[in-house]
């Protein structure tokens, strides 16, 4: 004599809401973590451009005696190649004898909402993190410490 079958054929709705709603708190515990993640992976884009724009203003220096007369590096180097989510500005000061360069996370980019400064004594600053007014005198990354 062959064994019945006694499970039901298929899910019941109580089963089916359940696995609905554990998927449902999966993702909003993995979402937010999930994009800090990536806009964390955004951040560096902007300290390395300031970087690599700190030691080429240094090798111009030392060709010129300053760091430019009307602009930094007198034009001579492409400020947009130096990062992708991030908008590298610089301004001179104190006659060509200094300068400030920023960059600014680009809207509609993960790092949208940051900005870092670094002048040419090589103070590292953070204006804003995650959109907030921060002033630290060092790049954050995570955090509100250095």
């Amino acid at each position: 004599m062959k064994a019945k079958n006694c499970l039901p054929n298929g899910f019941t709705l109580i089963e089916l809401m359940i696995t609905v709603a554990i998927v449902g708190i999966l993702a909003a515990v993995a979402l937010p973590s999930y994009r800090d993640y990536v806009r964390r992976g955004a951040l560096p884009d902007g300290t390395a451009g300031l970087s690599t724009l700190r030691v080429k203003l240094e090798q111009y220096y030392q060709d010129f005696r300053n760091f430019g007369a009307a602009s930094c590096s007198n034009g001579t180097i492409d400020l947009g190649k130096l990062a992708d989510k991030f908008t590298i500005t610089c301004v001179l000061q104190n006659s060509g004898q200094g300068y400030i360069a920023t960059a600014t996370g680009k809207a509609g980019t993960p790092a949208d909402g940051h900005e870092y400064t670094i002048d040419q004594d090589n103070n590292p600053t953070t204006v804003t993190f995650k959109g907030g007014a921060s002033g630290k005198s060092c790049w954050l990354m995570r955090g509100d410490e250095c």
